[in-house]
């Protein structure tokens, strides 16, 4: 029996048990995308970590409401649409239909509910009406501010002190402003830029009031988990804080939750830098699989890099894992013999307390390998049915849980090993040519010749393994 579920809060930076407010249910918010272009594979980290959270807590017994919004009103989607000569709207639909197509090719369930900005205005501007009542808010040249020194816990998230952030440099100075770190609710509409209509004029939310909004009208004034990405702690989380506890008078979110960057050979991911990787290229040219594998394969408070090293090395790793998973399909298949026993039993068990422990990935894959050794090893000197049926259990026990695994062995590990193909001197064709050549020799007996073929196939980086299903083939880097 599981119990004790630890999380780390980033409100108090340790690892707390895990209670939510209301017994047996749990209310997560999750910060969305700005829908203005197609998402790199670092908008993707949050969504395949909190899967597997809404999965573990699911699997504790936990009822999940597990919100995850888009923001379809914002300065970049604006600009876009100028750009392009379209309308906001057009654009966000557009993104948001591309994000969707994107996500089913994940295979994760859908959130519980994927509310839109644009959607929740009317309640935008209740809830700013009520903050400029409570004195939280106030307005100046039809722009709503949120007054920073109202709120006396403003900094307790990021650690940031007020003093501090009003002597520094960072803070745009803007004259209707009150304090340098005011920030805005409500903002006016240019001309030409979509705008609705309210008590301080035309306008648009600010960036931080629509999460608070959404989090507010769906899952009520205090939720269990709030999570996004590490960037997002100051000034979004930080904000979106301010003003949900200025308004309800209570704590808003129990456990803040966030995800680390991923950065492409040790730097972090910016057009500026060029070195931005769009999810749906990268599932394009690799595979879903193999982006929820290496975004798993690292715990999610770590920074995670991409690398052309570090992919190969996940391909690999993926290879080893359905290479077994082929094996113990084909054996099934076969025969039938010796009673059931519980040989992964421990193995299972450490998998569920690492993610019991903050949702400790790398054990968990740790213990996978080490499943995948000890089944190989295993049949090596004896097949049983109840080991490949316990193997192909565990496997689909875990994967369920991680969103991994469930792709058809045979067809994958070929499309793995073509991946890594591209980097040899050698085609497919090729290969199957001196397959079949080497076949007719071993047949007419002449293993000198199919030595040869197989050591000259070596030499060029491709592996045969004779099985009692035909000659298999593997990359080798």
């Amino acid at each position: 029996m599981l119990d004790n579920f630890k999380l780390y809060n980033s409100l108090s930076n340790e690892k707390e048990i895990f209670k939510p407010i209301t017994p047996g249910i749990v209310k997560m918010y999750v910060c969305g995308p700005t829908v203005y272009d197609l998402l790199h594979v670092g908008n993707f980290r949050g969504l395949i970590f909190f899967n597997l959270l809404r999965n573990w807590l699911q699997y504790l017994g936990y009822s999940v409401n597990y919100v995850y919004n888009y923001t379809d009103i914002d300065d970049k989607i604006i600009k876009k649409s100028q750009d392009e000569n379209k309308l906001a709207s057009e654009i966000s639909a557009k993104f948001i239909e591309e994000f969707e197509k994107d996500f089913k090719l994940l295979k994760i369930p859908k959130a519980s509910q994927n509310p839109k900005c644009t959607d929740y205005i009317d309640d935008i501007i209740s809830f700013i009406s009520g903050l400029i009542k409570k004195e939280f808010a106030y307005v100046k040249n039809k722009t709503v501010f949120f007054s920073c020194n109202k709120f006396t816990a403003y900094g307790k998230l990021s650690g940031k002190n007020i003093d501090d952030l009003i002597s520094g440099h960072r803070i745009t100075v803007n004259q209707d402003k009150k304090n340098p770190i005011d920030f805005v609710l409500w903002k006016p509409s240019k001309s030409k830029e979509p705008g609705w209509e309210s008590p301080w004029g035309r306008g648009r939310p600010g960036w931080h009031i629509e999460c608070s909004v959404m989090a507010n009208e769906l899952l009520g004034d205090q939720i269990d988990i709030h999570g996004g990405g590490m960037d997002l702690i100051f000034p979004h989380h930080e904000n979106e804080i301010a003003q949900s506890e200025s308004m309800s008078g209570k704590n808003f979110a129990k456990y803040w939750v966030h995800n680390n960057f991923i950065k492409f050979d040790d730097q972090k991911m910016s057009k500026s830098l060029g070195n931005i990787i769009k999810a749906r290229s990268f599932m394009s040219d690799y595979s879903p699989e193999v982006l929820k594998y290496m975004i798993l394969s690292v715990h999610y408070r770590s920074s995670l890099n991409f690398s052309f090293k570090q992919i190969n090395q996940s391909i690999i790793s993926l290879i080893k894992i359905y290479t077994a998973l082929e094996k113990a399909n084909n054996y099934i298949k076969e025969k039938d013999n010796d009673s059931n026993f519980s040989y992964f039993e421990n193995d299972l068990n450490m998998v569920y307390k690492s993610l019991n422990n903050d949702i400790n990935t790398p054990i968990v894959f740790a213990k996978v390998f080490n499943v995948v050794r000890k089944f190989n090893n295993y049949f090596k000197n004896k097949k049983n049915i109840n080991i490949a049926k316990e193997f192909l259990s565990f496997f689909k026990r875990v994967g369920g849980l991680l969103g991994l695994f469930s792709e058809e062995p045979k067809k994958f590990l070929l499309k793995l090993n073509l991946i890594l193909l591209k980097e040899k001197d050698i085609s497919l064709e090729e290969i199957e040519e001196k397959i079949k050549k080497r076949d007719i020799a071993r047949q007419i007996k002449n293993f000198k010749d199919s030595d040869l073929i197989r050591d000259d196939l070596l030499k060029k980086g491709i592996e045969l393994k004779d099985t009692i299903y035909g000659t298999k083939w593997s990359v080798q880097l």
